[in-house]
């Protein structure tokens, strides 16, 4: 009997004792092809690199952990320079914590901060939008949409304003372009801003591709550039969630860069640390930086393991390595390789009714009837069949249920490091076809 809360209780897991590359391998000698990097778009440098290790061990041999409220670090100094140096323009300053949760909550905390600092202790509400994922804690939940997520915690979570999501599959109208629709959605922003009030609002978060609880769904043309004249129009600070979809995943080294879109705080975990370390970290303007120097002068939160030696050493290894080895444009060149695959081996499968996504971050919308666009009836768990499917024959996904509406629907994530090989794409792509076949047969039995 394990000793361990594992996350499903009644299930063994198979306990996992190696991993390189793509390939994971657990005690009974089953080795794994990880589609996901690591199972939530984490290890994105793939496994095992001993570049990191290398990394790890010198930081642990000059200092482990110093409080960050007595000291820096070499490691924080150097990775926060690489992080600016790549970041949207007017971002300045970096925010390290444990992880993407922690993360979020770190930004909400300065959004508010920074509006208590400028006078104005009235703007506290944050705005987000359904179907997202924000993270596990109080603060993160509170605004996300997933609402399986947050259906156990309603009572103790704070009211947050959701808006729909940007999600063209669904909401698209006939004869719109996505052009067209990608304003008709940004512009429920400004609705929801002007309903609840300019001078109670304080940000916006989003997720420029939106990840988990939707399945890789890119923000339409023109959507992202609307939300920040909006956000500029009613003073909201503008948040973008990269902790899935950022660190190079979508073929650049921020998501948001793509969209030549500029947030006044950017937040980023999972990729940053290649899953070597537990690290997240939050970006700030200038603008926002000035506001607290020339305020109070300090930020009124924090971790105890901010800007951790090690997890910093770690995070900026990885960093290093990507830029080393041309990582974001193999990222570029590996998901082109993906989508391609896809679109051949389901663009006409009877039961996929989208494909969408960037880079090496890619999903498929299972559907019961593609001309209709109907869901599978949920009791039916078809998404918890197919990573069952795809697990018994060593493929790694991320399936996940409710993506329409928190209850109808299912999709697939597939995020596989930024060091597969083509042939590791085409495995990939050849294994989830079995999965799904295996799955729609189980179904129609």
């Amino acid at each position: 009997m394990s000793h361990v809360f594992h996350r499903t209780p009644a299930r063994t897991l198979p306990r996992i004792v190696a991993a390189q590359g793509l390939r994971m391998t657990d005690a009974d000698g089953r080795t794994y092809l990880d589609a996901v990097s690591g199972g939530a778009a984490v290890s994105s440098i793939g496994h095992g690199d001993p570049r990191i290790t290398d990394a790890i061990t010198a930081q642990l041999g000059q200092v482990a952990y110093a409080h960050n409220g007595f000291f820096t670090s070499d490691a924080a100094e150097e990775l926060a320079d690489t992080l600016i140096a790549g970041a949207p323009e007017g971002l300045s300053r970096v925010i390290y914590c444990s992880g993407g949760s922690e993360a979020i909550e770190s930004a909400l905390k300065l959004a508010r901060q920074t509006f208590v600092e400028r006078g104005q202790p009235g703007k506290a509400k944050v705005i987000a939008r359904r179907q997202s994922y924000h993270g596990a804690t109080m603060g993160a939940l509170s605004i996300g949409g997933n609402v399986p997520r947050k259906a156990p915690y309603a009572p103790m979570l704070f009211d947050a304003p959701l808006i729909a999501p940007c999600y063209p599959y669904r909401d698209q109208a006939e004869g719109e372009t996505l052009e067209a629709y990608a304003i008709r959605a940004a512009d429920a922003l400004e609705e929801q801003i002007l309903a609840e009030g300019p001078e109670t609002v304080a940000a916006f978060v989003a997720e420029p591709v939106v990840g988990a609880t939707l399945g890789c769904v890119p923000a339409a043309p023109g959507y992202l550039k609307r939300i920040r004249e909006i956000c500029d129009r009613y003073d909201v600070l503008l948040v973008f969630d990269e902790v899935m979809c950022g660190g190079g995943r979508t073929g650049f080294a921020f998501a948001c860069l793509e969209d030549g879109v500029s947030p006044d705080i950017l937040v980023i975990a999972k990729g940053l640390g290649g899953g070597y370390q537990p690290i997240g970290a939050v970006l700030a303007s200038q603008a926002i930086v000035d506001t607290i120097v020339d305020g109070s002068g300090s930020l009124k939160q924090g971790f105890t393991y901010m800007a951790h030696p090690v997890a910093c050493a770690a995070a900026l290894a990885v960093q290093k390595v990507i830029a080393e080895d041309g990582l974001v444009e193999a990222a570029a060149a590996r998901g082109a390789q993906l989508r391609a695959g896809l679109d051949a081996a389901f663009g006409q499968h009877p039961h996929v009714g989208n494909i969408r996504g960037r880079g090496l971050f890619q999903g498929l919308e299972f559907v019961a009837d593609r001309e209709t666009k109907a869901p599978f009836d949920p009791s039916l768990a078809f998404n918890a069949r197919l990573k069952a499917n795809a697990f018994a024959d060593g493929l790694m996904v991320y399936p996940m249920p409710g993506t329409i509406d928190g209850i109808n629907g299912d999709h697939v994530v597939l995020a596989p490091a930024f060091v597969a090989t083509a042939a590791d794409i085409d495995e990939i792509v050849e294994r989830l076809a079995v999965a799904i076949d295996r799955t729609v047969q189980e179904i129609n039995a």
